[in-house]
């Protein structure tokens, strides 16, 4: 089997995925980027359940130089969230894993007239701002390049509207960690403004954590 390693980390992240609940059947959707061919991307096939998927199955794509991707390997063709997947990773080096979810807090998070998500407890900081993509058709190279544009040049997550949530990372570890993190601070902030209570952590407060977290990362 080709390019191994990384179609293992993916199957271990989409079964870490399912059991925290951030996804359910086959909705949502998990790419890893090899680390020495670049333009290798092994991503979860299109509409095969997760919980009994294996290596073999994750499907192997190239890159290609002229924006397009080329389906190489795997019994099942790759998502149809490909180009969501593939846009950010070719945009950003230091981005190596991507991670799509269908999470119930973020998709109820992403509604209304919210700018986005703020920090509530101080490990939100690493992953805001964290704003909002406005809906667009699933699978599409528009979704593709508003989901780039929310993600930026240093972003982490963001959410999608009537659709879920996108993550990245610079391995498997840290896209996930976005993951589970952002679905926390979406539920944490449903909770707290059901109760009234919802506050935010001072913008003065965040501001610092970041650079501690930036601190911790460099050394």
């Amino acid at each position: 089997m080709i390019y191994e390693s990384i179609r293992k980390q993916v199957v271990e992240a989409i079964l870490e995925a399912a059991e925290q609940k951030l996804i359910h059947g086959t909705s949502g959707n998990i790419a890893m980027r090899d680390s020495e061919k670049r333009n290798i991307v092994a991503i979860t096939p299109s509409g095969i359940p997760y919980n009994r998927m294996t290596a073999e199955e994750i499907a192997v794509v190239e890159m290609k130089e002229d924006g397009t991707n080329e389906w190489i390997d795997g019994p099942y063709k790759p998502s149809s969230e490909l180009p969501m997947h593939t846009a950010v990773l070719r945009a950003r080096a230091d981005v190596n894993a991507t991670v799509h979810t269908h999470s119930m807090f973020a998709t109820i998070m992403a509604m209304g007239d919210e700018a986005g998500l703020l920090a509530i407890t101080p490990p939100h900081c690493e992953f805001t701002p964290v704003g909002i993509v406005p809906f667009v058709m699933p699978g599409s190279d528009d979704i593709a390049a508003r989901v780039l544009e929310a993600i930026g040049e240093r972003g982490r997550t963001c959410l999608l509207k009537n659709h879920g949530m996108f993550s990245c990372g610079t391995d498997m570890t840290s896209a996930m960690h976005a993951a589970v993190y952002t679905e926390e601070m979406a539920q944490t902030a449903y909770y707290a403004r059901l109760l009234g209570i919802f506050e935010p952590m001072p913008e003065e407060a965040e501001r610092r954590m970041k650079e501690l977290l930036a601190v911790g990362r460099s050394v």
